[in-house]
């Protein structure tokens, strides 16, 4: 059998529950089929870089998969019956990966970090209003000295 990494997203008013439930959906549709799911991984809400059937957020959800090829392809036919689910992305790989996925590493790292809130940037400050490592400017010349505008031109 097939090794695949699966990635679907529903709508963001179906509340954290009925996610789950068409997860549980999707698992007994690939069992019955002849595959199994390896991990399931449920990244939460997040924002979408673009407007999707008019939705601005999604839950997302991560399905390690081994099954047939038609497993796979009627999971992916009823997730696309369904009026919850927005998008599915399914990924054939040649392992799955061990421990937790890169986006839940990335939620454990925010999670420790210690710089609080707000804190000091990484790059040491700077930015528009000084504190970089550009040297001061010299003071600005009088402005009689720029030339004279007779005549009206520039």
């Amino acid at each position: 059998m097939a090794l695949y990494e699966h990635i679907y997203m529903a709508r963001q008013d179906v509340t954290a529950q009925q996610v789950e439930a068409l997860t549980e959906q999707y698992k007994g549709v690939l069992e019955a089929n002849g595959g199994s799911v390896a991990k399931v991984e449920y990244w939460g809400v997040k924002s979408l870089a673009y407007r999707i059937k008019k939705n601005r957020k999604a839950h997302f959800t991560l399905i390690n998969i081994d099954a047939p090829p038609a497993a796979v392809a009627e999971m992916e036919r009823q997730m696309s019956i369904n009026e919850d689910v927005l998008r599915v992305l399914t990924i054939r790989v040649e392992a799955h990966e061990e421990g937790p996925s890169a986006m839940m590493r990335k939620r454990e790292d925010s999670d420790r970090d210690d710089r609080g809130e707000r804190g000091e940037r990484r790059g040491g400050g700077g930015g528009r209003f000084g504190g970089g490592d550009r040297p001061d400017r010299a003071p600005r010349r009088p402005r009689e000295d720029f030339g004279s505008n007779e005549g009206g031109q520039f």
